[in-house]
């Protein structure tokens, strides 16, 4: 095998989307664009597939032929045909272990979770509820697991996140997928809730997400406070307010994230 080929970044994660199908349908039809067909994303979708997996495996796994009689084609390289080989040995390893978990009720999707390693300290899991396309942007609408009906209580199960289109494509998002929402910790704001919070200059700007919650833990910093939270569908989330916030383990607060700053990832059951 190629020094240069690295199966652990481009096999480091859930196999779930559809990026190693793409790489399959390409060594069986010997083309992008029927590989796109076969796996139902678009022509775009697949080559941002392989611009991906190519990045994460360090070498070229698809050799393009342009032009021709045939209008040209593509060719997994030998890298390419072992990342495959690789990535099915790695499925019916993972299979048989999660297999034997099955009796257990929590220990499968557990052990599925725990298999996306990021440095982003809030790892929500959730439900697909909807998606709204607008131009080349999808909103997914998440439901909070633990959650009742979205609009329970307002914005308490509720999370969404906006990615392009090729993205939710290689997911293969739709309603009632179960998925990942990932946050860094930096990227949320916490506020005073409940009455004592100051009312709010102007109304939050499209995109913005305001969680409720009651703070657990307050660590002190002359850069912000850190504050850990319950949210009201019994998840936690980790966020910072502004140094010397007055907040305190029991607080109510108001957890503030932008749609832009959650990243979906899919945890293979």
């Amino acid at each position: 095998m190629p020094a240069s080929l690295s199966l652990t970044d481009a096999l480091g994660h859930a196999l779930t989307d559809k990026r190693i199908d793409i790489l399959r349908q390409i060594g069986a039809c010997g083309s992008i664009s029927q590989a796109a067909r076969a796996v139902g994303v678009s022509y775009k979708a697949a080559w941002q597939a392989v611009d991906t997996l190519t990045n994460l495996a360090g070498t070229p796994l698809v050799a393009r032929a342009v032009g021709g009689a045939g209008g040209g084609g593509a060719q997994l390289t030998q890298a390419g045909r072992q990342l495959l080989a690789a990535a099915d040995a790695m499925a019916q390893a993972r299979g048989a272990v999660l297999a034997r978990w099955q009796a257990t009720p929590h220990a499968g999707p557990a052990l599925a979770r725990l298999a996306v390693r990021t440095s982003m300290r809030n790892q929500l899991p959730c439900v697909v509820d909807r998606l709204t396309v607008q131009g080349q942007i999808v909103c997914a609408h998440l439901r909070l697991e633990g959650a009742g009906a979205v609009g329970d209580v307002a914005g308490a199960g509720a999370l969404a996140a906006r990615i392009t289109r090729e993205s939710a494509e290689l997911l293969g998002l739709q309603p009632g997928l179960a998925v990942l929402a990932l946050c860094k910790a930096t990227a949320v704001r916490v506020e005073r809730g409940g009455r004592a919070a100051p009312a709010p200059a102007t109304a939050a700007p499209a995109g913005t997400l305001r969680l409720p919650g009651r703070a657990t833990r307050v660590v002190r910093g002359e850069s912000g406070d850190e504050v850990s939270a319950e949210l009201a569908a019994g998840l936690h989330m980790v966020g910072f307010a502004a140094p010397h916030s007055g907040l305190r383990a029991g607080s109510a607060v108001v957890l503030v994230v932008e749609e832009n700053a959650v990243v979906l990832a899919l945890a293979e059951l």
